[in-house]
């Protein structure tokens, strides 16, 4: 089971607020911290990280002991986050959709991959077979709505789509998901959800809540596992 603890812009751009980020993510049991690389990130935007900003990312999350993974929007932002020790890389619904050429280099790398489908509607056809990817299901909508939760998979044991990415409010749809088999669950993660500095903040767990998820999360994973 992996929970993924995504901090994305939830840091409203003070870069200092991310080390309490990754801190908290960590102690609230998530095993990867992740941002994203080359989205609203030039310079002068909510979430420019140069080489130097990524480089002290890396050092806090060792501090942490928490895996440190990146969205990656862009070539360049590949470019970038190649000079670092990639162990695992995410690409967005919305990368797959429109840069289909970014993805495939991504995937030339052989690394873990986990891919978001909220923005790919055909989840029947998946664009890629590659055995380090991670499918997650999601809704590109924000927050996601009951109705838009229709169509979540009833099972995801043994299925191409493995995981859950979450945009709905509180952490019920992600222990449902849980609970029908998902063994990725990516959850948005802040230190105060009711900042407006972005949209993000509403959908997002706050520390005691994403503590909370994966405390019930892994030990539903674990009776699956037995068998109950």
């Amino acid at each position: 089971m992996i929970f993924i603890s995504e901090i994305g812009l939830n840091y409203n751009s003070i870069f200092s607020n991310c080390e309490e980020l990754i801190k908290q993510s960590k102690l609230a049991g998530a095993d990867i911290a992740k941002f994203q690389l080359g989205w609203k990130g030039k310079p002068g935007e909510i979430n420019f990280l140069d080489e130097k900003k990524i480089s002290q990312l890396y050092n806090w999350s060792e501090k942490y002991e928490i895996d440190l993974m990146f969205s990656v929007f862009t070539k360049d932002a590949l470019k970038l986050l190649k000079k670092f020790p990639i162990k695992r890389i995410k690409i967005a619904s919305r990368t797959l959709k429109n840069d289909i050429d970014l993805c495939k280099e991504i995937l030339s790398l052989n690394l873990e991959t986990f891919i978001s489908l909220g923005m790919w509607e055909d989840k029947s056809n998946l664009p890629f077979k590659d055995e380090n990817i991670k499918y997650m299901w999601c809704k590109s909508s924000y927050p996601t709505s009951n109705d838009d939760l229709k169509l979540l998979p009833k099972n995801f044991k043994d299925r191409p789509i493995s995981g859950y990415s979450d945009h709905s409010i509180g952490i019920d749809t992600a222990l449902l998901a849980i609970s029908r088999g998902a063994s990725v669950v990516e959850e948005h993660f802040t230190l105060d959800k009711s900042s407006t500095f972005i949209r993000d903040h509403i959908l997002s767990s706050e520390p005691e809540e994403m503590r909370l998820l994966i405390k019930i999360g892994r030990e539903i994973n674990r009776k699956l596992s037995y068998g109950i």
